[in-house]
């Protein structure tokens, strides 16, 4: 059962629609209802939002992007690049062995990295274009299935209107009349009021005037 029981009840195919002063007069009430920090100031029924719990790497990155900074570290993508043949010492012609282990190393490397892709873009020649397809196929599923959705509910958001506009033409007539007559009432009572001060003064005068007999 839910917490707030919403009544509209506005007649918007009958009623005429608001003056500008009435507005201005609505308006002037809303403001009047409203607390000064209602634009500042959460609704007490709204929860509030949870404090969010970033990692420690995913906090740097959120405050280098929030001071501005460029992008330092990630990947060394130089040790994919080919590597130089190790140059030999002017006194010695034998080659430095650490910087041609290094360089041997760098070799392994790079030859590794560039087998592995030359495989996944074998890969992707072969099956890519059936995946893609596929995901393809998918993605028009489901937005073929939220265009229904989306087309049904609109049809019956149109239908709801369409009978709430039947129902208040159906009843203009009687709502009408009730009008007028909520309007005579009121000048009724206005009658009966004035009349009523009438017989007070008259009964005012009336006791005064016997005062003054009894008074001589």
């Amino acid at each position: 059962m839910p917490l707030i029981n919403e009544s509209h009840d506005s007649l918007p195919y009958i009623d005429a629609a608001p003056t500008a002063s009435a507005r201005a007069q609505a308006q002037q009430l809303i403001n009047a209802e409203l607390s000064p920090e209602h634009a500042s100031t959460m609704h007490p029924w709204i929860p509030e939002a949870p404090e969010p719990k970033f990692s420690q790497f995913m906090q740097q990155e959120l405050s280098r992007k929030a001071q501005g900074a460029p992008l330092t570290g990630g990947i060394d993508l130089s040790r994919y690049e080919a590597p130089e043949a190790p140059t030999r010492t002017p006194d010695t012609e034998t080659p430095d062995l650490v910087k041609s282990s290094r360089s041997l190393q760098q070799a392994y490397v790079s030859c590794s990295y560039l087998s592995e892709r030359n495989k996944s873009l074998g890969l992707l020649e072969e099956y890519g274009k059936n995946a893609w397809l596929v995901s393809n196929s998918q993605l028009e599923e489901i937005l073929g299935s939220l265009e229904k959705e989306l087309a049904e509910t609109k049809e019956a958001s149109e239908e709801v209107n369409k009978q709430r506009k039947i129902a208040q033409e159906a009843s203009q007539g009687e709502l009408v009349s009730l009008e007028e007559t909520w309007k005579r009432g009121p000048g009724a009572i206005l009658n009966v009021e004035l009349a009523s001060e009438g017989l007070r003064r008259q009964n005012l005068d009336y006791r005064r005037q016997m005062a003054q007999q009894q008074a001589r």
